[in-house]
């Protein structure tokens, strides 16, 4: 066999050699399930002004085209530096964040960069044409895979931060997401939840809080509806999940008047935060008063006579006119409140220690009293009371709510009328005339609730008791006893001589009906 020379083998190595290193040098590999970010080290056409990174004319810098998975050529190891980092994936049913590096500066009233189409952040060159903006973007990423230049734009997802070089901020934003729930859905009335092995239901509405966009007008609390309800509206922001249309249809920031109902939104938690609420209940016996503070100022419909402040159409701001029925409603509480007030008759006890379920009379005690002769009993007293559902938005504006009416009006309106009536009467005309009280009290109270817009059904008095437990009242009830006693032992007295007397006749008309038999048996 023939020995190939050394030079020879030395010429072929030197070959082979230099083929390897050129390959080395102009060749890279990208795997499937990776991109490839090219960084330009230095470059003829100069480096970047200000403070863009990316190079769109050729310039040192990072190029907007990611490399997809394969063999790439011509990329000098001396010029060109390749970032392999991984394709970003979106699970299904999370969200993913982006924070853009490059772009336009934000506006004076943008907490976001706004949305450009750019394919889901993969076309950086879109993004920078359409006038894409630096920061935190309104624009979420659904569930998917995407090839994303992570030089431009970083991506917080559930599993983590995704960028060239770690930042502590991208970090803190992260766990905030995690804290608050931001890489999921909100959901809506999902139902029965299980937690901890037992079986909850959720029938809630979501109050939205907008964190983008121009402020709310001065004097105003709460933001109004914008975008229309129609899915052909142009600016259908659909339930605050179109950031762009909610803005566009004059949308501002801060609390939103119109909740989420029922269902699943994907909401970008940076643009819009969702504070589950009950929904407002009104059970049959009830209707609720709204007082609203939302809405323009409204005519006062209660009329000049009434001067216990404004009632006003529904929409507008203040005591609405029209009552809201027995029912579940998706009511916005911090748009304004629901007075419940009952519609069917209640009862309030002025009993010491005694309360209903409604807890309106929990403060209320017996009536202390004095009568005319000295005796100072407490009176246990029961009133029968009845709200009409029409009147109940007039109740509401004199009143407050049903509880200050019924402390700060009818507890001291009946006081005085049973304590002038105690004045009057000795202690035993008190006990005597109790019907008659009754009857009197329930005429005339009748009319003073109805200057009060309430009806009084009923008034039932009870046993007057003793003040301090000293039996002075005990006392004279059983003297009264005992002369009912001995009023009664001399009728019975009176009754049994009549009936001695009638039976002394009965005798002597026996005897002389015996005698009379004797004396006709001798003829």
């Amino acid at each position: 066999m023939e020995h190939i020379p050394v030079t020879s083998l030395i010429v072929i190595g030197s070959l082979v050699f230099s083929l390897l290193f050129i390959w080395w040098l102009i060749a890279r590999y990208i795997a499937n399930d990776r991109i490839g970010i090219v960084e330009k080290l230095w470059s003829r056409k100069g480096s970047l002004e200000g403070g863009n990174i990316v190079a769109l004319n050729g310039e040192a810098g990072y190029f907007p085209k990611p490399l997809r998975g394969g063999l790439h050529f011509w990329f000098w190891r001396w010029q060109y530096k390749i970032h392999k980092k991984p394709l970003i994936t979106i699970k299904q049913c999370k969200l993913g964040y982006v924070f853009a590096r490059a772009g336009e500066a934000l506006g004076p009233s943008q907490t976001l960069g706004k949305v450009v189409d750019c394919d889901n952040f993969q076309d950086v060159e879109k993004f920078m044409n359409g006038g894409g903006q630096k920061g935190r973007q309104r624009a979420i990423l659904r569930e998917g895979v995407y090839a994303i230049n992570l030089a431009v734009f970083n991506v917080i997802t559930e599993d983590g931060v995704y960028a060239i070089e770690d930042d502590p901020s991208l970090r803190e934003w992260h766990s905030h997401l995690v804290e608050s729930g931001g890489f999921d859905p909100v959901v809506i009335g999902s139902g029965a939840v299980i937690e901890g092995g037992k079986v909850t239901t959720s029938d809630n509405i979501g109050i939205v809080t907008v964190h983008d966009g121009p402020s709310l007008a001065q004097g105003e609390i709460i933001a109004p509806p914008v975008g229309g309800d129609n899915a052909t509206d142009a600016n259908y922001h659909n339930n605050y999940q179109d950031t762009e249309a909610f803005l566009r249809a004059g949308g501002r920031r801060g609390k939103q008047y119109a909740p989420l109902l029922d269902g699943t939104y994907f909401i970008n938690h940076w643009f819009a935060t969702v504070e589950p609420e009950d929904k407002e209940v009104i059970e049959i016996g009830q209707v609720g008063v709204v007082v609203s503070y939302y809405g323009k100022q409204g005519d006062d419909t209660s009329g000049k006579a009434f001067r216990h402040g404004e009632r006003v159409h529904q929409g507008e701001r203040g005591v609405w006119e029209n009552t809201l029925g027995p029912g579940k409603y998706p009511f916005n509480t911090y748009a304004g409140k629901i007075m419940r007030v009952p519609t069917t008759n209640f009862v309030l006890h002025w009993i010491t220690g005694k309360s209903e379920g409604h807890k309106y009379d929990e403060s209320l005690k017996s009536i202390d009293l004095i009568t005319k002769d000295a005796y100072e009993p407490m009176l246990p007293l029961s009133v029968v009371v009845h709200i009409d559902y029409q009147k109940a938005p007039s109740v509401i504006q004199r009143f407050g709510d049903v509880k200050q009416l019924i402390t700060q009006t009818l507890d001291p309106l009946l006081s005085a009328y049973f304590r002038d009536v105690a004045h009057k009467k000795t202690m035993l005309q008190l006990v005597h005339s109790r019907d008659e009280i009754q009857k009197q009290a329930r005429t005339e109270l009748q009319a003073k609730f109805e200057q009060f817009d309430i009806q009084c059904v009923d008034v039932l008095i009870g046993k007057p008791e003793s003040k301090d437990k000293d039996g002075k009242i005990e006392n004279l009830l059983e003297q009264l006893r005992l002369r009912q006693l001995s009023l009664e032992q001399i009728e019975t007295f009176s009754k049994q001589e009549a009936a001695a007397a009638k039976q002394q006749t009965l005798n002597e008309a026996n005897a002389k009906a015996e005698l009379q038999k004797n004396l006709t048996q001798s003829k």
